[in-house]
């Protein structure tokens, strides 16, 4: 009766509390559209749309019928991890906020905030490996251990682990490719291989969990959720190479044609 009752607790209280910090996201980037607008600097409706997108991708994840399914539901809980861990970061780091924040700033506040971006702290969280590391690394301890059955029975780890999650995703992302102004950048090269060892991670833990799923875990359900998290790892983490290597050919292709145009004079 005492388990059922934090079963009870946990998904009821989560979702108001996970889905405040997006909320809250969600009316911060209008309001700052607005200012930017009233400044004559338009924001793109593109933009726009990957936050909303993005957003509607996190909300799924913490309240509503998957969400509820995902406390009883191996499947159901990849495929929560997958949007609030891996499509919502991706979209919303498309979407550019903190250049959108920097627009609506005024020029005293913008630079407090640019100076905090250039901390050592945040150049050691966005480095590439650290934030794997918190990613990645951070699944095969939820996986792995008993935090997992713990996430369904308190309402604290479940809170915490779930805004990890989301951070964590949305932390890769962005330590991978540059949408906006990056004070701490990295070489195409370091992130490339970053990326493909995070893959490599997040692919052996889903063949993993095929075979050795959490203890609260049936067998069957494992395997059903290990092959939503291999497939749909692979599909964002393979959109996020596309836009690497896209970034990586416009900036060495402008080199590549006056080498050409050299050797012809």
């Amino acid at each position: 009766m005492h388990e059922h009752n934090q079963h009870e607790i946990v998904s009821i209280l989560s979702p108001f509390i996970l889905l405040l910090p997006f909320i809250t996201g969600l009316i911060i980037y209008f309001l700052a559209i607005i200012i930017s607008h009233k400044k004559q600097r338009p924001w793109p409706i593109y933009r726009t749309l990957y936050w909303m997108i993005g957003i509607s991708f996190a909300m799924i994840a913490v309240v509503g019928p998957l969400a509820e399914r995902s406390h009883v539901d191996f499947s159901a809980h990849m495929l929560t991890h997958l949007f609030l861990g891996m499509f919502a970061p991706l979209l919303m780091v498309l979407a550019a906020p903190m250049t959108l924040i920097l627009r609506a700033l005024s020029i005293q506040h913008a630079k407090l905030l640019t100076d905090w971006l250039k901390s050592r702290f945040i150049r050691f969280i966005s480095d590439p490996a650290i934030a794997s590391i918190l990613n990645i690394g951070g699944l095969w301890l939820l996986y792995t251990t008993n935090l997992y059955a713990a996430m369904h029975e308190s309402l604290i780890w479940n809170v915490i682990i779930h805004l990890h999650i989301f951070l964590a995703g949305y932390l890769f992302t962005l330590s991978m490719i540059y949408i906006e102004p990056t004070p701490h950048r990295k070489s195409y090269l370091y992130r490339s291989i970053m990326i493909v060892l995070a893959l490599a991670g997040h692919g052996i833990l889903a063949k993993y969990l095929y075979a050795n799923p959490p203890v609260t875990v049936s067998i069957h359900e494992g395997e059903i959720g290990s092959i939503i998290m291999y497939y749909g790892g692979d599909l964002v983490d393979m959109m996020i190479m596309i836009i690497l290597c896209w970034q990586w050919y416009k900036e060495t292709r402008p080199r590549i044609s006056a080498k050409v145009g050299d050797l012809h004079t």
